[in-house]
C-alpha cells in the first residue's frame, strides 16, 4: 500500500507512467468505465473545494466506483473534536482509497500513518497539492509535447500558493526548466523553497515584480489568486489582492504558442476577456484533472495492469 502526500513521492519515471495512463484514458475513456467496479473513494474535505473534490468524485464515478465523504469540517465529527488519526481509522473500514484536503500542513501525513487504505493529499494548507501538480503536468505535456526545455512564469501569490510550491518541486527534475517568479515582495516564494530546491538544485530562476517585461520569454504563464484564507489580517489581503491582473493588453508581446494556466478558482487576476484567447487553457486544464486523477486512483489501487506503478 502506498500514499501520495507530496509530488516527491513520485519519481520522474513514475510521473511519466501516471501521465501516460492519463493520456490513454483521455483518448479512450470507454476502456476504463468498469475498472473500479465495487471500489469506494472517501473524500475527506476539511476546507471548501469545488474542482478538486468534484474532479475526484467524477474520476471515481467514471471508473465505475462509488464515492462517500464530507465537504466541510462542520459536517464531520471534526466539529466534535475528533482527530484526523481517529477519522482515518474509521474511514479505512468504509472505503478502499481516500482523498483528503485539510487546512493544516501535514494532516494528510498524519492520516497516512494511521490508515489502512491509500491516502491522497488533496491539499494541505500552504504546503502541497500533488494532484493539482499532476493536472498541471498533463496539461503542459499534452499542449506543448514536453516537460523539459521550458521557461515557466509563476505570477501572484507565490508565498502561500501550495500549487506553486508543488509544481516547482516537480518541474525542477526535468532538464533545462527555468522559472520567472513574479510577485510583490510580500508574496515571494518561501525561503526554504528558494534555498533548498532552487539554489541547491542550481535551477535557473529570477524573482521580479514585473510581468510584462518578461512576457516574451515565457512558454507557460501560471497565474494564481491572492488567497484571502491564507492571510492573518484583512488589511494585508486588500492591499495585495490586485497586485497582478492579466488582461489582453499584457499579452500583446507573448509568444503565440505560450499557454496560460491557473489552478482556479479565479477571482479577478485574469480578466474574462482573456478567456477567448486560444492560449488561455485553464478550463481545459480543469478537465484534464479528471483524467489524471483517474490514472492515479487506478495505480494506487493496483488495478492498472501493465500501467501500474509502485510508489517509492
Amino acid at each position: 500500500m502506498r500514499h501520495l502526500i507530496s509530488p516527491l513521492d513520485l519519481s520522474v519515471e513514475e510521473l511519466d507512467h501516471i501521465l501516460t495512463l492519463g493520456q490513454a484514458i483521455m483518448k479512450h475513456p470507454e476502456k476504463y468505465t468498469h475498472i473500479c467496479d465495487g471500489k469506494k473513494l472517501a473524500t475527506l474535505f476539511y476546507e471548501p473545494s469545488t474542482r478538486t473534490r468534484l474532479s475526484f468524485e467524477a474520476a471515481m464515478l467514471n471508473l465505475g466506483g462509488q464515492v462517500l465523504g464530507f465537504s466541510s469540517a462542520d459536517s464531520s465529527s471534526a466539529a466534535k473534536g475528533e482527530s484526523v488519526a481517529d477519522t482515518i481509522r474509521v474511514i479505512s473500514s468504509y472505503a478502499d482509497i481516500c482523498a483528503m484536503r485539510h487546512p493544516k500542513e501535514g494532516a494528510p501525513t498524519v492520516a497516512a500513518m494511521h490508515s489502512e487504505i491509500p491516502v491522497i493529499n488533496a491539499g494541505d494548507g500552504g504546503h502541497n497539492h500533488p494532484t493539482q501538480t499532476l493536472t498541471d503536468l498533463i496539461t503542459i505535456q499534452t499542449l506543448t509535447g514536453r516537460l523539459d526545455n521550458l521557461t515557466i512564469g509563476m505570477c501572484g501569490d507565490l508565498k502561500f500558493g501550495r500549487t506553486v510550491h508543488s509544481l516547482i518541486n516537480a518541474m525542477v527534475r526535468y532538464p533545462n526548466v527555468k522559472f520567472v517568479l513574479i510577485s510583490p515582495k510580500e508574496l515571494m516564494i518561501p525561503d526554504y523553497l528558494r534555498k533548498e530546491v532552487l539554489d541547491n538544485g542550481r535551477i535557473d530562476y529570477i524573482e521580479t515584480d514585473q510581468l510584462e517585461q518578461h512576457m516574451p520569454d515565457l512558454d507557460i504563464l501560471y497565474m494564481t489568486r491572492v488567497q484571502r484564507e491564507r492571510f492573518f489580517n484583512e488589511e494585508d489581503y486588500i492591499r495585495l489582492k490586485d497586485s497582478f491582473i492579466l488582461d489582453v493588453s499584457k499579452l500583446q508581446n507573448a509568444k503565440k504558442d505560450m499557454y496560460i494556466l491557473h489552478p482556479l478558482p479565479r477571482v479577478n487576476e485574469i480578466s474574462t476577456e482573456v478567456d477567448n484567447d486560444p492560449r488561455a487553457v485553464y478550463f481545459k486544464q480543469a478537465k484534464y484533472g479528471v483524467y489524471v486523477r483517474m490514472a492515479l486512483i487506478i495505480n494506487l489501487l493496483g488495478l492498472g495492469g501493465e500501467h501500474n506503478i509502485r510508489l517509492s
